[in-house]
């Protein structure tokens, strides 16, 4: 990197996927001056990882990895975060804002994977896909009793990006829809098989419910066990937002006894998820944190994680005469 590129100052860069292979977009951050500066490839970078090579980047392109207040208390020159998705419960956000350093999403820009994700997921526990490749690749022939979706019920916590689309997938298998949201968007009625529902009805009524919101800004858990045992006895549960959103204690006890005929998760709390109970049972169908890894998934993401830092780099230089 000559010196002229870098006149912009370091951007550090830490998504598994791009440090591994790299991308196209970064190649705009060099042409704007900025030196690009990679995480150890293909990893999630660690804290000590982050409080070496942080400092001295205006600008941070993040991944799913946690940003400690300690992280950012030693990132002096840090003007920006870019994450090339939408999930910032990984960013002490409070320590971000003491420090002044903006945080951006690329809204909307992984949706259509992660919803795909999801349905191929519910696919998957409908007719136990993983049960039975497993046991034909083992020697074996069992076969386990699916049902079929054309009339059930599926009930959606959240839906905006993702859950909208999901939506549309499960009208087309000529499902039933309702989905519970903070803010629900009124203007969006799909089909007549589709509307907006309170909590509970969701939980009551869902033969399979998939979660598509954020964390509570309390940290407690939306799915604990009253609101398990709230749920209809053989529901499936579908998981590829955020690990926090299920009390796993509760989640494992409510498979266990038979309340929940099954689960997919593509999200853990620790990943990956070395002695997790969940992963250990068949009636788990688990993915390692893929709803949002396909190709055009990842380079909207890329794309406009980009484009966040550049304008806000711009912006900030603009302001300060820089």
């Amino acid at each position: 990197m000559s010196a002229t590129q870098a006149r912009g100052g370091k951007i550090l860069v830490t998504p598994r996927s791009v440090t591994r292979h790299g991308h196209p977009a970064l190649k705009r951050l060099e042409q704007a001056g900025y030196e690009v500066v990679l995480a150890p490839a293909g990893r999630q970078p660690d804290a000590e990882d982050l409080q070496r090579l942080l400092p001295g980047c205006v600008g941070y392109l993040a991944g799913v990895e946690e940003i400690r207040a300690t992280v950012l208390e030693s990132a002096t020159a840090l003007r920006v975060i870019s994450r090339n998705g939408v999930g910032v419960d990984n960013i002490d956000l409070a320590a971000a804002a003491r420090r002044g350093i903006v945080v951006h999403k690329a809204v909307g820009s992984n949706a259509r994977g992660v919803a795909e994700l999801t349905f191929a997921q519910l696919l998957a526990l409908a007719r136990w896909l993983p049960f039975g490749d497993r046991g034909i690749k083992a020697g074996g022939w069992e076969r386990r009793q699916g049902i079929e979706l054309i009339g059930r019920t599926l009930g959606l916590l959240g839906c905006g990006h993702v859950g909208r689309i999901v939506a549309k997938l499960a009208l087309a298998f000529e499902m039933k829809v309702i989905a519970y949201d903070v803010m629900p968007d009124r203007s969006f009625a799909p089909a007549p098989d589709f509307r907006f529902a309170a909590f509970d009805e969701v939980l009551a009524a869902a033969d399979a419910l998939s979660l598509h919101c954020p964390a509570l800004p309390d940290g407690r858990p939306l799915l604990g066990a009253v609101e398990l045992a709230r749920m209809k006895p053989g529901a499936l549960l579908i998981n590829t937002a955020r690990a926090d959103l299920v009390d796993g204690a509760a989640l494992v006890s409510a498979l266990e006894r038979g309340h929940l005929a099954g689960v997919a998760l593509d999200v853990f709390q620790h990943e990956p998820p070395v002695g997790d109970l969940l992963v250990a049972s068949d009636r788990v169908v688990a993915t390692p944190h893929i709803g949002g890894f396909t190709a055009e998934s990842v380079d909207r993401a890329m794309e406009m994680a980009v484009t966040n830092l550049l304008v806000e780099l711009e912006s900030r230089n603009s302001r300060h005469g820089e």
